[in-house]
């Protein structure tokens, strides 16, 4: 029987490498894999490129990674509040792409669904139109939308079992969700794993076929 589980955050990133393009879900501390975070510091890769909803704050999250200068280039939608990649922006260390939130979740949602991206109204005839191909549907001009991708995706879940399947806790939903589609490889943090048969399928938001590894933090 299909078993993707893992005994730790370390062998959840095995296989990362410098230069890869990394998913991290979480909206503030919800759902965010602070477990994963620290793996990936221990491994010492470098020039990641991270799409997430947001920079960090100043906490156990993405600010360890921009304090280290592990990332060359963030693809999110809320930088503020974060300190770290703030310093590094501002003296060009750092490359941000700025997305609308809405935008980042559907050009995630794309590149899980295997879509070319899409076609949306968000943001034309300002900066963030600047760079990117206009089409024009019935008079009406809307900017097209690249997929995204990533070779790793790192979310949080709440319970999994040892085929892959993942609950979510409320709002820690967040991005992690549509995030597990689109990822090459997709290590899944859990407080807690389950047996197969254990969770209601209709709780069940990511099912095993996107998951390839599932470890349970160690709680206090």
């Amino acid at each position: 029987m299909r078993n993707v589980i893992v005994k730790d955050a370390e062998a959840a990133v095995e296989g990362i490498k410098d230069g890869h393009t990394v998913m991290v879900g979480g909206f503030g501390g919800a759902g965010l894999p602070t477990g994963v975070i620290k793996a990936v510091l221990d491994k010492g890769v470098r020039e990641l490129v991270v799409i997430s909803n947001n920079a960090g704050s100043s906490g156990d999250d993405l600010s360890l990674w921009f304090g280290a200068k592990i990332v060359r280039k963030i693809i999110c939608s809320y930088p503020r509040n974060a300190q770290q990649f703030a310093e590094q922006y501002r003296t060009g260390a750092v490359e941000l792409e700025l997305v609308p939130q809405g935008t980042l979740v559907e050009r995630i949602r794309a590149g899980g669904a295997g879509l070319g991206g899409f076609l949306s109204p968000v943001g034309v005839g300002t900066v963030f139109a600047d760079g990117k191909e206009k089409v024009t549907v019935q008079g009406r001009e809307f900017i097209l939308e690249l997929p995204l991708r990533a070779d790793f995706t790192f979310v949080k879940g709440r319970l999994a079992d040892s085929l892959g399947n993942v609950t979510y806790n409320k709002t820690a939903r967040n991005h992690c969700a549509v995030m597990a589609t689109a990822g090459e490889t997709v290590a899944i943090e859990v407080d807690r794993i389950v047996g197969v048969g254990d969770l209601d399928p209709e709780a069940i938001v990511t099912p095993c076929i996107f998951v390839d590894r599932v470890y349970a933090r160690n709680l206090p």
